[in-house]
């Protein structure tokens, strides 16, 4: 009678490892969630809502091996469960109609620059990522600061209405600049700061841990995130992955991570702004020699791509270089101590 319970307590767990789960249990029953799937026990669905998989459509899109390192799931298991979420869901193709309303949903985060909204189409975009790249003192991180102040404005004044995570890798962040730029929007200072969450990246894992915890900030503390900024994205990575022969590894590691924040950009409809370094290229005998790093990676992952630069008597010039919907221009703006605004 005894071996009979153990062979019934065990029964979950030979299913999960090395049966297959039977198609009529699959069309029995529409699955609503991951509680649902058959062939796994209450402490795999434990270990896959702390890795952050809360629903079916997390599980569809994942990999077997994210799974895998998640769970400590077999990979035929995982492979499984991945083609019964996807089973489940209605993963079909969105007529242009209707994707053209969902685009209508994302809003766009103003600069406090009319010229260089205009240039980002509206302002920075919800949904998609924003890179920058340019010189040193070309206003990169001092537009960081201020997207990550006006992101917290009502959605009719050019905000998001929510809040900014940033994540700092060369130790720019400045709080004393984040209340000079309140101060002149005549926002609470004190309550923008607490809006924002900022953390130290210390290394190129770091970085990409912290990109991948933002989605506990939202759905565990129930955070409401509207803008992400890396500043910079790839200053780790290059100090990290010297020579050509590391060369592979640092674009497949980067790849992975500007995945992650394409991913946080169009679950949760948020605002990605990145910054990004640039080397010299010396071959270059005509035009600017400046060119970004992090090769064809980066330019592919980001959705708008603006190369900053020093204009004449102290302004800044910007110039849209890639965007899917945008023709190539340049706006020009200056850096005040309330923050961006027009020449």
């Amino acid at each position: 009678m005894r071996e009979k319970e153990q062979k019934g307590d065990n029964m979950e767990q030979d299913l999960e490892l090395d049966e297959p789960i039977p198609e009529k249990l699959i069309e029995k029953k529409k699955i609503q969630s991951i509680d649902e799937l058959p062939g796994i026990g209450p402490a795999t669905v434990e270990k896959l809502l702390q890795a952050g998989y809360t629903s079916l459509m997390s599980i569809a899109v994942a990999t077997p091996a994210e799974l895998v390192g998640a769970t400590e799931m077999s990979e035929a298991t995982a492979k499984k469960v991945i083609a019964i979420a996807r089973t489940n869901l209605e993963m079909e193709f969105l007529s242009g109609e209707e994707l053209l309303k969902k685009r209508q949903q994302c809003l766009r985060i103003t600069t406090g620059s009319k010229a260089l909204d205009t240039l980002f189409g509206g302002g920075v975009e919800t949904g998609a990522i924003s890179e920058a790249y340019g010189a040193y003192g070309a206003g990169k991180s001092q537009i960081a600061h201020v997207l990550a102040v006006r992101c917290q404005l009502p959605v009719e004044k050019g905000g998001a209405g929510g809040m900014a995570v940033f994540i700092d890798t060369e130790s720019t962040f400045r709080p004393e600049r984040i209340v000079q730029i309140a101060n002149n929007l005549k926002m609470d200072s004190q309550e923008v700061l607490r809006n924002i969450r900022v953390a130290r990246a210390f290394n190129s894992d770091h970085q990409a841990l912290l990109a991948e915890k933002i989605e506990d900030l939202i759905k565990k503390q129930g955070l409401p995130i509207k803008l992400v900024v890396v500043d910079s994205l790839m200053a780790h990575f290059r100090a990290e992955f010297i020579g050509r022969g590391t060369l592979a590894d640092r674009q497949q590691k980067i790849n992975k991570h500007m995945h992650a924040l394409m991913k946080l950009a169009d679950t949760y409809n948020l605002a990605v702004y990145v910054t990004n370094q640039v080397m010299a290229r010396p071959d270059t005998f005509f035009g600017d020699p400046t060119e970004a790093i992090g090769g064809h990676i980066v330019a592919h992952n980001s959705t708008y791509r603006v190369y900053l630069r020093r204009g004449k008597k102290g302004t800044r010039v910007a110039k849209m270089v890639d965007a899917p919907n945008l023709a190539e221009s340049e706006a020009i703006f200056q850096i005040e101590e309330a923050g961006v605004r027009d020449t």
